[in-house]
């Protein structure tokens, strides 16, 4: 059994899983692992997410040490965010699956162009 942050996972997967799963927290890492992004640029890239979903995203993924959330004392407030070591650790493991979702929709998918 693993403990972390008082939470019991019955494995490490388990654990990774609930650290990154969800539909917006590899999206954001991934698109985090281009560089520094506002909040505001991360509404741009999802603009189907709402406010408050990615504010809550936001803060677990730094909750659990994978972003790093910088404040700047300034009128209006600038919020940066970028990934902390052990996100930027996730990367490759991002690249992995992208790649794979390419291979897969390539042999099994319609792809068009238009959204």
């Amino acid at each position: 059994m693993i403990i972390y942050k008082n939470k019991k996972f019955n494995c490490h997967m388990e654990m990774t899983m609930d650290l990154i799963g969800g539909k917006w927290k590899v999206l954001i890492l991934w698109n985090l692992s281009s560089g520094v992004l506002r909040f505001n640029e991360l509404k741009r890239i999802f603009p189907e997410v709402s406010q408050k979903m990615l504010t809550q995203q936001l803060r677990d993924l730094e909750e659990n040490g994978l972003i790093n959330r910088t404040v700047f004392p300034q009128v209006p407030p600038k919020v940066e965010y970028s990934l902390t070591e052990n996100g930027r650790n996730l990367v490759p493991i991002l690249h992995e699956m992208n790649k794979w979702g390419i291979k897969f929709a390539n042999e099994n998918c319609v792809c068009t162009l238009d959204a």
